[in-house]
Formats: C-alpha cells, structure tokens, sequence
C-alpha cells in the first residue's frame, strides 16, 4: 500500500529536523576543533586534566587494592585463627569424659542425648567480654544428611558447593569469600566462609564445621576508602588543572600581547611596543621584541625615504626629458620628412632615429605612469562600459602588429553586452599589453581571446600558443622590465614595463591579472574586473588553465587499460 501525503510530509519534515541537528553539530565540532587549535592554554589544561585523570586513576587503583588486600588479609587470619579455636572446642566436646562412660545407655548401646546440642550451646555462647559472637556456625554430619546444627539463620544451602565439595577432596582447612544471601534477608551479604573437619573418636564420625564470619563492617569500611579516594582524587584532578591554568596564564598573557603586538606592527603601526616587567625570559623577549620593532621601523623609515627619492628622481628626470625630447622630436622630424633628398646611409639613420624616438617616448610616457603609481597619485575615470567594445578596440590597434608577424586573432564574444564600471583608457590599454605581448611571444601562431561575464565579474583571456612560461615565471613575468629569455630580442620595441603598468592598472580596478603558461603550451593571460567599481572579487568567470589543458590532464589521470578480445586459450592481453 503506497504511503500517504501525511506520511510523506512527517518522514520529509523529520529528515530536515535530523539535517538541521547534523548540521548543528557539524558547527559546534567546527567551532570547538577551532578553538582547540587556538588557544594554548585550553591545550595544555586540557593535557594536564588528562594525564592528572591518568595518574590519579591508577594510583587511586593501586591504593584502593592494597588496603583492600590489608583489610581482606587481616580479616582472614582472624577468623581462621577464631575458626580454628572453636574447632578445638567442639572436638573437646565430643570427646567423651569418662564419667559419660559410666552412664547408662540406651537400648541402642549409645549415650542418652544429643552430643551436638551441647557442642552448638558451648560455640554460639557470649564472648569472654559477655558480647554477642560475630560469626555463625553451622556443624554438618555427612553419614546422617539430616543430623546438623547451626546458630543464626544458617542454613546448609548458604554453604558454596565449591567450598563443601574442597573440603571433602582435601580434608583440610578451606576458606571462601562470597556473597551469601541469609534466609529472611533481601540482600546478600559480603561473607567469609571457614570450612574444617573434626573426628569423633567413639564413633568415628565426620564432623563438617563451617564458620560464616559477615564482612560488612569491612565492606562499610571499604566503601568508604574508596569513597574517599574519589573525592580527593577528583579534587587533586582540579587543583591541578587550576596549577595548570594559572601557569599557562603566566606564560600565555604575554605571549598573546606579543602576538597582539606584533600583528599590529605587521599592520603598519610601527610605533607599537610591549611593556618590560622584570628580568626574566619573558621580559628578554618583550626587550628582544622591542628592540626587533625599533630596528624594523629605522629600516622602513629608511626605504620610504630611498624609495621616495627614487620617485622623486624617476618623475623629475622624466618631467626634465620632456622639453629636450620635444626638441629632438621636432629636429627628427625634420630630418625624416628630407629624408629623400639625402644620401641612403643618411636616409637609413633618419628612419632610426624615429624609430628610437618614438620608443624613447613610449618608455618615458610608462615612467611617468609608473611614477604616478608609485606616488599614489593615479585615479580612475569610470563609465559604464560594454567590455567587448574595448576588447575589439583593442584588437583594431593590434592589427597592424598582427599581420606584420603573420598573427590572427580567434574572438569568442558573448551574445549578450558585459557592462561593467571600468576606466576605458585603462582597460584598453592592458588589453593592448597582452595582445602585444601574445604577439611577441606566439611565435607567429593563432591568439585566442575570451570574454566571459557572471553576475559579480567580467573578465577576458588572451590566449596564445608560443614557448610558454616556465614553473614559478607566472608572477615574475610582470615585474617590471623582467624577461624570460634575457638573451632573446624584443621584436616590437617594448619597454619592459607594459605588464607591470598592466597589473597596476588592473590592481587600481580591484580587479586581477593572473598568468598561466606551460613550455610548448603557450601562455593565458586572465584579467578579471568586478561589474560594479568597489565590489570584492569572489571568483571569475574564465578559468585561468585553459579548457583543453585541463581536459588533457583530466584524461590522462583516468587513463584505463584497454582489454582486448580473449584469445582461443581464455587469456586476454593489455593494449600496447
């Protein structure tokens, strides 16, 4: 019978109840493993209640067996001495005197009465001090089953069989510590059982004596040992994780402020120092610390004041360049109008002049916006921008460079616009950089350009299929004026700072350009922007290793032998 809407619902409502507890609990795990691995001292009062819990269990168990031993030992050789002294009574008094001789008999030819009333009174009689005896005992006679005496409540079935059966094996003196259950008794009761023989000499008859000495006095006493023993264990296990606590504070509080310290030196603060209390370790380190930060701030102070000249020369120097760069210009571009009416070696230096002036102009025009970057000065001028407009800008002003190295461009455009705040001079020009650089670097092969769009990020990709990068050059390769071949020639006059300005420009975005290369593979250039100037980039749309290497990868770590038909013998053979 299929189940019912109600059914359904309850097992669908108890399935998300046991998915919210799982998840809690996930947290509360999650939480704790987080504060376990945080905090010093929680691990080391932690260790300390463990190992002290350790220690006092097993000293407590060891203390708790020996006095139970001691109690048990004193116990048993008390009431086998006390045993064997009433064995020594009740043999004395079936031993017959020799006026009992003398006394009639019965028709049977034995002594009128019963010896065993008179041996049970003379055993259970008051001690020497006139107190009850503390023990029972019970008088068994094997040869007839329902001839016995006991005192208390005893019974022969309290007697352990393993106990009655000893005694008969080995006729010797047995001794047994059990729990017995008396008649009239709902409990059973902590008992030390004496069992011993004793001869009649008239008539030869066996005598089973059987002492039940109760222990509950020592049961009492021994419950309370132990008693004891917990409630000053467990308050020895608290002293010590208090001992434990208040140590680790001693040596965790100034470590934590150390730490304090210098997370707050590592955010700039190079004012922050920690206060010296005596004389000891923990004082040299604060002393260490203090000096370490003194030292660290005179070499920042340092390098901002080298790096700021440094600034301060690249702009001037760049600034100063511009007038007598101007004056060339115009003289160059004199002599490269006239440069018909000159004689060829003439002509040919005029063309290399411009050239090079034109790469001089293009190098200082980076300067100054590499000093710019460096003083902090450069903004952004943002519009809404459709991104594919600016990537076909961009490859419109590669073109020229293209064809001259038999290059061409692949696009994959969406369909849909990719708006985004952006700097459109900004962006153009880093695209321009990677095409260039795609272009250099291709080695006359087809460059490949992405652009990709999700709710929060666009993001495009220059893809070429030149030398590639080698393992740890993905970040090198936009420092600035670095190159992966120093000996290979730049072929388009490059300044070595195009990808540096690149990532300068993608940084003052908010965004990323991110490298991935492979030798023999190519290279990919990603540059991921957020849709709304200011927004936290959390992904991007384009991966960074592009598809087909990752399918490549993918196949090769799930390559499978493939098994060929089985043979006319039943064995079948492994491809290649």
């Amino acid at each position: 019978m299929p189940p019912t809407k109600n059914a359904r619902a309850r097992r669908r409502t108890l399935r998300q109840i046991l998915g919210g507890v799982r998840r809690r609990v996930r947290r509360a795990a999650g939480g704790a493993r987080s504060v376990w691995r945080r905090s010093l001292q929680l691990q080391v009062v932690t260790s300390t209640l463990v190992i002290s819990v350790t220690v006092v269990v097993v000293l407590g168990a060891f203390l708790f067996d020996q006095i139970n031993r001691s109690v048990l030992e004193s116990s048993r050789q008390s009431s086998v001495s006390e045993a064997f002294a009433d064995r020594l009574q009740i043999e004395d008094a079936l031993t017959p005197k020799s006026d009992d001789q003398s006394k009639p008999s019965d028709a049977g030819g034995t002594p009128s009465g019963n010896p065993l009333d008179d041996v049970m009174d003379t055993v259970t009689g008051s001690g020497e001090d006139g107190s009850k005896k503390r023990y029972d005992v019970l008088i068994l006679n094997p040869a007839v089953p329902g001839q016995s005496r006991a005192s208390g409540n005893v019974v022969p079935e309290n007697i352990p069989l393993t106990l009655r059966l000893n005694l008969q094996r080995n006729g010797k003196t047995v001794a047994y510590i059990d729990r017995v259950r008396f008649p009239g008794q709902s409990l059973p009761r902590l008992t030390f059982v004496v069992g011993g023989l004793v001869h009649e000499p008239v008539t030869g008859q066996t005598y089973q004596i059987y002492h039940l000495f109760p222990l509950d006095e020592e049961e009492q006493l021994l419950s309370n040992v132990r008693l004891a023993i917990v409630v000053v264990g467990f308050g020895l296990v608290l002293l010590l994780a208090a001992i434990a606590y208040l140590v680790t504070r001693q040596v965790v509080t100034p470590v934590r402020l150390a730490r304090q310290a210098a997370e707050r030196l590592a955010a700039g603060k190079l004012d922050e120092r920690l206060k010296v209390r005596g004389e000891d370790d923990l004082a040299r380190l604060a002393n260490s610390f203090n000096e370490m930060a003194a030292n660290l701030a005179l070499k920042i102070h340092q390098l901002e004041e080298l790096s700021q000249v440094q600034r301060q020369f690249v702009s001037d120097v760049s600034h100063e360049l511009r007038t007598p760069l101007t004056t060339v210009r115009m003289a160059a571009d004199l002599l490269y109008d006239a440069r018909e009416d000159f004689d060829p070696m003439a002509a040919r230096s005029a063309e290399l002049m411009q050239a090079q002036l034109e790469r001089f102009e293009s190098m200082l025009a980076d300067l100054l916006e590499i000093s710019r970057y460096d003083a902090g000065a450069a903004t952004l001028d943002l519009d809404p921008v459709d991104v594919r407009d600016v990537v076909l800008r961009a490859i419109a002003d590669s073109e020229a460079l293209a064809e001259r190295h038999a290059t061409r461009f692949e696009l994959r455009l969406p369909n849909e616009p990719c708006m985004a705040e952006i700097d459109n001079r900004r962006v153009e020009r880093i695209l321009r950089n990677l095409l260039f650089n795609a272009i250099e670097h291709g080695e006359g092969r087809d460059i490949v350009v992405t652009v990709g769009a999700d709710r929060d990020a666009v993001a495009v990709a220059v893809r070429d299929h030149g030398i590639g990068l080698k393992t740890g050059e993905e970040t090198m390769v936009f420092d600035r004026f670095w190159r992966a071949d120093p000996s290979r020639a730049r072929t388009i006059g490059g300044t070595g700072l195009g990808l540096a300005i690149s990532r300068e420009d993608a940084t003052l975005h908010g965004g990323w350009l991110q490298a991935w290369g492979q030798p023999g593979e190519g290279s990919q250039f990603r540059l991921t922007l957020p849709r709304v100037a200011g927004a936290d980039l959390k992904g991007s749309p384009l991966p960074l290793v592009p598809p087909e290497i990752e399918m490549r990868r993918t196949w090769r770590g799930h390559m499978t032998p493939v098994l060929l038909p089985a043979t006319g013998d039943g064995a079948g053979h492994d491809e290649g």
